[in-house]
């Protein structure tokens, strides 16, 4: 995999889009594509990612924090 390839997952996976699913909960394909190397980055910069996504909204929540009250409203 090149680094082009990897820093591409790793973005995948950091963000808060998940595919829909009415089912479970579940981690991005892309998680399964690194190594554990590359899933530490991908942890690490989501952790950067949220704060800064809570800074920019209106009530202070991260994107991660909206997909779950959207699905408990469900």
């Amino acid at each position: 995999m090149t680094r082009e390839e990897q820093a591409l997952l790793i973005e995948q996976v950091a963000g808060a889009y998940r595919p829909p699913s009415h089912d479970e909960l579940a981690y991005h394909a892309a998680w399964h594509d690194l190594d554990a190397a590359g899933r530490k980055r991908a942890f690490e910069l989501s952790r950067a990612l949220r704060p800064l996504e809570a800074a920019l909204d209106p009530d202070g929540l991260s994107t991660t924090a909206r997909a779950v009250l959207a699905r408990l409203r469900r």
